[in-house]
């Protein structure tokens, strides 16, 4: 029963520091940036507006509808609309009669198997599967200025 109590307590006990830190004053205080940083900030005099500047959903419609609609004259043809597919078609049928073989139409995969498979015994291991994965694009990050040492004081 001691071991519950003790329990209890010590938690009692951490919920109380918590609130005391939380509603402490040193909390709350704003410290300038270290003298490094404080030069490499601009100084901006204008406020940043309320509201990001942001597309609109028509905006984003109009510019999918101008890539289909070739000739402008503000209607899709069933012709503009499939011309996209057209030329995804004619690039897969390398041979040009029309029709696509299952090896034209996995080309890609095949020669992304072929070049995975180091050994060239015919099957992928671990580490040779590993390199058929897709490669993403990083993440945007934000452009920081480059860190500045700081200068030695004698």
């Amino acid at each position: 029963m001691w071991r519950f109590l003790a329990g209890v307590g010590s938690a009692l006990a951490l919920v109380a520091a918590g609130l005391f830190l939380f509603r402490s004053d040193a909390a709350t205080e704003k410290l300038p940036p270290p003298p490094a940083m404080a030069a490499a900030l601009p100084e901006v005099d204008a406020p940043l507006p309320d509201d990001p500047p942001a597309a609109t959903a028509r905006t984003r419609e109009q510019k999918r509808f101008d890539r289909y609609d070739k000739d402008r004259d503000g209607r899709i043809t069933r012709d503009e609309y499939l011309a996209s597919r057209r030329k995804a078609y004619a690039k897969l049928d390398t041979n040009g009669d029309g029709r696509l073989s299952f090896d034209e139409w996995a080309a890609k995969t095949t020669t992304k198997f072929a070049t995975a498979d180091r050994g060239r015994d015919g099957a992928l291991d671990a580490g040779e599967f590993a390199t058929t994965a897709v490669k993403r694009k990083p993440k945007r990050r934000a452009d920081c200025p480059p860190a500045t040492p700081a200068a030695e004081e004698s």
